[in-house]
This record gives structure tokens, C-alpha cells and sequence, in this order.
């Protein structure tokens, strides 16, 4: 699948998405970017969010970061 279906997929689908996927598919999305400000930034997150111990908490940080999957979109 293509990376813009990948993210309309995310959007659609967010609460039946684990973490893990939702992660790489903004790992891909944050190289889109042009700003390094907003790639040093997402890096740092997915960082964050990788050392959480739940899936919880891991869905409640990506939740957050669900406007760079709609910019990423409007983009296109």
C-alpha cells in the first residue's frame, strides 16, 4: 500500500491500530517533511513513545500526534 493510504488508513481506523504500526507509518511520514524542527521532533516522540510499558499509554501519546498524519494528507 501506498504511504498516503497507509495514513488515510490510520485516520479511519485509529482506535483498532496498535501503536507499533501507527509509529512506522509516522516514522515514513515525518521524512515527507521539509522543516528538520518538525523531523528532530516526531523523532524525539516516537523515542518517547517506544519506552512506554503499555499499549495504553502508547495510543494515548500517538492520539496526540494524529495532526502530522492530516498535514502529511493536505500535502498531497
Amino acid at each position: 500500500m501506498s504511504l498516503e493510504i497507509n495514513a488515510k488508513n490510520i485516520l479511519k481506523d485509529f482506535d483498532i491500530v496498535s501503536s507499533d504500526e501507527f509509529l512506522k507509518i509516522l516514522d515514513q511520514i515525518m521524512l515527507e517533511f521539509k522543516s528538520n524542527f518538525t523531523v528532530d521532533y516526531l523523532k524525539g516522540k516516537i523515542k518517547k513513545i517506544t519506552y512506554l510499558t503499555t499499549e495504553s499509554e502508547k495510543k494515548k501519546q500517538c492520539k496526540l500526534l494524529l495532526p502530522y498524519f492530516n498535514w502529511y494528507l493536505q500535502g498531497l
